[in-house]
């Protein structure tokens, strides 16, 4: 599955996420654990303007809008999130 981030200047950038319910290894039978977003936090040229406390009710592709009435060309916006089992990741991209 994969988690696409859609960001209102054109930005889209997909990343490998959430599997958000109990499944069984076909073949061994053994459970598969979740797997999913918990916190997501989006910043405005370092400062953070918005955060989404997520968990396993969000869709498998969800689409997350934060409108930056305040942004404008040459600015950054990066999001940064952490899952369930304590990984996390950011995607920093500047407005054009």
């Amino acid at each position: 599955m994969k988690f696409k981030e859609l960001y209102s200047f054109g930005l889209e950038e997909e990343k490998e996420v959430e599997k958000t319910h109990t499944r069984k290894n076909k073949k061994t039978g053994e459970k598969i654990p979740p797997h999913f977003i918990k916190t997501m936090e989006f910043a405005l040229n370092g400062t953070a303007v918005a955060q989404a406390d997520l968990g396993t009710g969000v869709s498998k592709n969800p689409l997350i809008s934060v409108h930056l009435a305040t942004s404008k060309s040459g600015d950054t916006v990066m999001v940064s999130w952490v899952d369930n089992m304590g990984e996390s990741d950011s995607v920093e991209k500047t407005v054009s």
